[in-house]
């Protein structure tokens, strides 16, 4: 608010109404939200934003997609980084061996194995490509 970034400040105006959202949703009587809730929050808002910014340029409203652009660069800089997939490939060929999974019919056995396993590291597209590639 100090430096005038109308932007950033609704932004995180925004994050911090959801927040409370989700405490009152759960009737939890915490006043404040674990780490992880605050990153589920920011996670569903970086999700809707993408979401916006594909629907926009589908719609041909180019302006309202660059606000969701600007919108979402924010928020991804309170999220932390994301596993390369290097490293899910190890995890991944890791649980394969592990679950004795030989083909495709596998797939969602090991999807999950894997999700469960990297939950809040890594994206779920990015899990869903490596199983793939590793399964094809």
């Amino acid at each position: 608010m100090i430096a005038k970034d109308e932007t950033r400040t609704l932004v995180l105006r925004g994050v911090q109404a959801e927040i409370q959202k989700e405490l009152l949703a759960k009737k939890s009587p915490a006043t404040e939200a674990t780490d992880d809730e605050a990153l589920a929050v920011i996670r569903r808002l970086v999700k809707q934003r993408k979401d916006s910014i594909d629907q926009f340029t589908k719609g041909g409203r180019p302006e309202l997609a660059e606000t969701e652009k600007k919108e979402l660069a924010i928020l991804e800089k309170y999220l932390p980084a994301s596993m390369p997939k290097e490293d899910i490939r190890k995890v991944v060929l890791a649980k394969k061996a592990e679950l004795g999974i030989a083909d495709k019919t596998g797939a969602g056995k090991l999807m999950g194995a894997v999700s469960k396993e990297l939950k809040g590291k890594a994206e779920g597209s990015d899990i869903k490509a490596v199983v793939d590639e590793v399964l094809a």
